[in-house]
């Protein structure tokens, strides 16, 4: 394994398990400390024990990024702790499943609460405190805010939101060598799909639709974020890789 994050801090939301606990995982196997952000305290207290056995160095803080106080102090307490932030990685996803004429205001605002307000208060955050070493922040959009989704309107409006927000952020942080980029994953096997991908109708439906003939892992989506937050990709900014098996090849959605 490469050591490309020593002496480097990552901050990751939704850390506590699926993708957000595969990449805290591989930035720490790769030097980083990591802080990992949830709202479940006996998750984030399960992966940091998991990463310290490894010789890992991992940290937990409990906060929900849809609260703007409780996300920006998590964030500065980190900072102020540790020295430093050099990577940012927006995670934490919240969606409600349901047919627009269902659906409620508060439903409709729950996707962006956490989706695009969250991203938008750490990367805000971020920015400030990386103004002056630079850094890296990636962001987690989701096939869905490209194609749409039937009955999961609202999560598609986020993620949507959160490309065009990041690309604008990019600009803005260039002068500073702050790079901004996003993964653009499509069905990933973690905790939150499971419950779906354990109807083998469901699962097969959904590996026809993938060219590669399955879903994603989180330690994929984890590998694609390492990179773009590494200095590997030191003069990527405003990109959004797609790592969905060619999903967003397939044009044609299904409606049943």
């Amino acid at each position: 394994m490469q050591a490309r994050f020593t002496n480097k801090v990552a901050f990751i939301t939704g850390g506590g398990s699926g993708i957000g606990e595969a990449t805290a995982r591989r930035l720490a196997d790769e030097g980083a400390t990591v802080v990992i952000c949830g709202r479940r305290s006996e998750l984030l207290d399960r992966v940091v024990k998991s990463i310290s056995d490894s010789g890992g160095n991992a940290h937990a803080v409990v906060a929900d990024v849809s609260n703007e106080s409780q996300f920006v102090n998590a964030l500065e307490e980190a900072a102020e702790k540790y020295g430093r932030l050099d990577i940012l990685v927006n995670n934490a996803m919240a969606f409600s499943y349901g047919g627009i004429t269902d659906m409620t205001t508060e439903d409709w605002h729950s996707n962006f609460k956490t989706s695009v307000d969250g991203t938008f208060w750490g990367t805000r955050t971020a920015m400030k405190l990386m103004q002056s070493q630079g850094g890296a922040i990636v962001n987690v959009s989701s096939i869905c805010g490209e194609l749409g989704t039937p009955l999961m309107s609202g999560y598609s409006a986020s993620k949507a939101a959160v490309v065009n927000f990041s690309r604008a952020a990019a600009a803005e942080g260039a002068k500073d060598n702050i790079r901004i980029n996003v993964v653009v994953p499509a069905v990933v096997e973690t905790p939150a799909t499971a419950g779906m991908l354990s109807d083998e109708n469901m699962r097969n439906s959904t590996n026809r639709l993938i060219p590669m003939g399955r879903v994603g892992r989180s330690d994929e989506l984890a590998s694609a974020i390492a990179f773009l937050a590494s200095d590997d990709a030191s003069y990527i900014t405003g990109a959004c890789l797609p790592v969905d098996g060619g999903r967003a090849c397939v044009l044609v959605t299904a409606l049943d």
